[in-house]
């Protein structure tokens, strides 16, 4: 039997590595509870694909803070299908390739992108007022009031194999991007990916999603989240 969450306000934070299993949580969680989704992640992706296409160096933190200034981003919040364009080009294909997903670690790590990005977030859950929203600094950084904090993890192997299924890559070489990307988004100083001190551990290897969903609307109707 569905555990019933209160009507009202509910601001979910769902945070972890790459291959933990946050995006389709969230978006089935988002669904379950009526509400709105947001993929920070996405966000970063979008902002890397205009950063690539202006062609400035990644290492000049100055021009590619311009960049992101500059672009025209926009992204949907529907669980169900949300679309990202930059200037009105549509590139929901295009940020989850090799050369955005192989430069996304060095542009997120600019502070002026984060600070802009972050903004941007904070808005958009106030506007929604019922979302579920994933990144690697949502529970920590961008809502850190959020009524449930989650922290998703799982095994280097599990990751690894999740994400090379949907990539249809190999799991050798997937599991050493994951690696590289994990090192770089925890020692960044700008927001790193860190687990909020009230967070809530979920270890997903060996559970399916729908296990997940279950625990988490368990924990929201526990909370009595209105």
């Amino acid at each position: 039997m569905e555990e019933n969450v209160p009507a009202g306000r509910c601001v979910v934070a769902v945070d972890g590595p790459s291959g933990s299993g946050k995006s389709t949580v969230s978006r089935r969680l988002a669904t379950s509870l009526d509400g709105r989704y947001l993929d920070t992640g996405a966000m970063y992706r979008a902002i890397t694909w205009a950063v690539l296409r202006s062609g400035v160096d990644l290492t000049d933190a100055q021009a590619v803070a311009k960049v992101a200034g500059e672009a025209d981003l926009r992204i949907g919040t529907d669980p169900a299908g949300y679309g990202v364009t930059v200037d009105g080009v549509n590139v929901e294909t295009d940020i989850r390739g090799p050369e955005v997903t192989a430069a996304v670690s060095a542009v997120a790590a600019v502070p002026a992108v984060r600070a802009l990005l972050v903004a941007r977030q904070r808005d958009m859950i106030t506007k929604a007022g019922r979302i579920v929203v994933e990144g690697r600094d949502i529970g920590s950084v961008v809502a850190p009031d959020a009524d449930l904090k989650v922290y998703l993890t799982a095994s280097a192997a599990a990751r690894a194999a999740r994400r090379s299924a949907e990539n249809a890559s190999d799991v050798a070489a997937t599991a050493a991007d994951l690696a590289r990307r994990d090192q770089l988004d925890s020692t960044r100083k700008a927001d790193p990916l860190a687990q909020a001190p009230d967070a809530v551990v979920l270890d997903t290897t060996e559970l399916g999603i729908d296990e997940v969903v279950a625990r988490l609307r368990a924990l929201l109707t526990d909370r009595s989240v209105a």
